[in-house]
């Protein structure tokens, strides 16, 4: 399909553009459900060393769904 060059000279963003926009999404989404997640797990076992635990849940989550998301935006 050809791309539409207009008077600004507007283009499709680059592949490498698309999937930096897929990790850019999924990972706060990535990272407030690792946190919810993290917070739980924590509750459960009960507060020990959730400083830890919740900030490597969070930063786990948010790191694996931005991934994932940028993997599904390149495809």
């Amino acid at each position: 399909m050809p791309v539409a060059v207009g008077l600004y000279r507007q283009s499709q963003p680059s592949c490498f553009d698309q999937v930096k926009v897929g990790f850019v999404m999924g990972c706060p989404v990535g990272t407030a459900a690792g946190a919810l997640f993290g917070a739980f797990s924590c509750l459960r076992i009960g507060l020990r060393g959730w400083e830890r635990g919740i900030g490597k849940t969070t930063m786990q989550s948010g790191g694996t769904f931005g991934t994932f998301m940028a993997i599904g935006m390149d495809i």
